[in-house]
């Protein structure tokens, strides 16, 4: 499985607050590619309200869940905190670029040490697109 930037940059861009579209040109990051194999499959059995919410209530619990899962499983994965539902898509090449199929991003979590994993540089000074902002769950601003 390839794991896609799109989530990444959504958890960067929320985690740094950044919601105006002048600041998005002025990140400069690499992401990395990489094969991870199967995906784990357990997912948190919280309500979908508590895995994308934003207040310390909400990340406590997923904390406390996370805690949990690594005495018992070597992962897990979760619908992304950062991006709206249905917001995750690839691209297509046809006649132009296109819009992949909407679907909900994810968010794969491996606990400890992974000597195994194989990545690649996929950008060395990157940036997400201004388009990725509208698709960003941003914290809400009474916080």
């Amino acid at each position: 499985m390839l794991i896609l930037p799109d989530g990444a940059w959504a958890e960067f861009l929320r985690h740094e607050e950044i919601d105006d579209s002048l600041d998005v040109l002025t990140i400069s990051r690499a992401i990395w590619a990489v094969e991870i194999g199967e995906i784990p499959s357990l997912n948190p059995n919280l309500p979908r309200a508590v895995l994308t919410g934003d207040d310390a209530v909400h990340l406590n619990l997923c904390r406390r869940f996370a805690q949990k899962a690594r005495n018992t499983a070597e992962g897990l994965t979760a619908p992304s905190a950062a991006l709206k539902s249905g917001s995750a898509h690839g691209w297509r090449v046809d006649g132009g670029i296109k819009s992949g199929p909407l679907r909900d991003g994810l968010i794969i979590v491996l606990f400890g040490p992974q000597p195994d994993l194989v990545g690649w540089v996929a950008t060395i000074e990157g940036r997400p697109s201004e388009e990725l902002l509208r698709a960003v769950r941003h914290f809400q601003s009474d916080m």
